[in-house]
């Protein structure tokens, strides 16, 4: 198994901002935000014990009513974690999520194995059915066939580095001895992200992981009942899982709204630990944290709030 999060502990890791400026994710001081600061970011979840950072992912967003909050600027995934990979040295690095349908699954084993390989076994290929029809259409790529693509992807990703020549006949991709490298340092770990139960049912058949989407806590016991039925239905009986879980928007720096803060569900150190703590208690085991400020000073400061007051909260007996 490839889940990344050791048995009886739990992990925590962050969306990156400034790699997109859509407005439902992106807070005002990210538009103006460089290359370097980005950098400054990922350098600062790793030296504050952050698992992953992680970058989205879509090609063309499309001028209609359903993307009118959607910024045209996301960051293309591989290569954006390829340059973090060079610049940081023990941080996983996650795609969440990379739509997979988008792309030929070899291109994908290609990419994702070659960033495992390029930062020394840290690379995490999150991946989703996707939802904007329009990106789907502008690329030639069936919408409708969108979870069935990404099945026979992963069925296919799974079998990339079996052997130096390998071959896959699928409804969608056929091929015939033919050879992708590098390999992976590591087993490539593979987490499924999606709000509803088919995709609770693919992370436990073919995936490591479940990426979250803000799912309730109280959802949690469905969403590991399913996973854990799916997999061993796949002969994957015991199998270990990053259970992913959100907590809220977060501003750790002060117990009440400052000044021109964009809107924040939880504010101080202790409603954060304890919603991680029910997290935990329901069955996560992997936090995907949301933290918002004013400026980067203060966006970095939230990586020291929570390594020093938060996690000593959740590790409190």
């Amino acid at each position: 198994m490839a889940a990344i999060t050791p048995p009886g502990e739990w992990t925590y890791g962050v969306a990156l901002p400034i790699h997109t400026l859509t407005a439902t994710l992106a807070d005002p001081w990210e538009h103006t935000a460089t290359v370097d600061d980005l950098v400054s970011i990922a350098r600062k979840a790793e030296a504050t014990g952050h698992h992953f950072v992680g970058v989205t992912d879509h090609i063309a967003i499309p001028d209609n009513d359903y993307a009118a909050h959607m910024s045209t600027t996301w960051y293309d995934t591989v290569a954006t974690l390829s340059y973090l990979a060079a610049c940081t040295e023990t941080v996983n690095l996650a795609s969440v999520v990379w739509i997979a349908a988008y792309r030929h699954p070899l291109q994908t084993a290609k990419s994702f194995a070659t960033l495992d390989y390029l930062s020394g076994g840290r690379a995490i290929l999150g991946v989703g059915a996707g939802h904007v029809e329009a990106e789907f259409e502008a690329l030639g790529v069936d919408f409708d066939a969108r979870g069935r693509l990404l099945d026979e992807t992963l069925e296919a990703i799974r079998g990339a580095f079996d052997d130096q020549y390998v071959s896959h006949s699928g409804k969608a991709f056929s091929y015939s001895d033919v050879g992708v490298g590098p390999a992976p340092v590591r087993e490539l770990p593979i987490w499924v992200g999606g709000s509803g139960r088919a995709a609770w049912r693919r992370a436990g058949r073919l995936g490591d992981g479940y990426v979250p989407m803000g799912n309730p806590v109280g959802q949690y016991g469905e969403i590991i009942d399913t996973m854990n039925s799916a997999a061993a239905s796949a002969g994957r009986d015991g199998a270990r899982f990053d259970v992913g879980f959100m907590p809220p928007w977060c501003y750790l720096l002060a117990d009440s709204p400052p000044e021109g803060l964009p809107p924040v569900m939880a504010f101080g150190v202790e409603p954060v630990a304890a919603s991680i703590r029910a997290g935990l208690e329901a069955g996560a085991n992997t936090f995907h944290l949301k933290f918002r400020a004013r400026t980067l000073e203060e966006y970095l400061e939230q990586f020291d709030a929570f390594a020093e007051s938060v996690v000593p909260l959740v590790n409190e007996p």
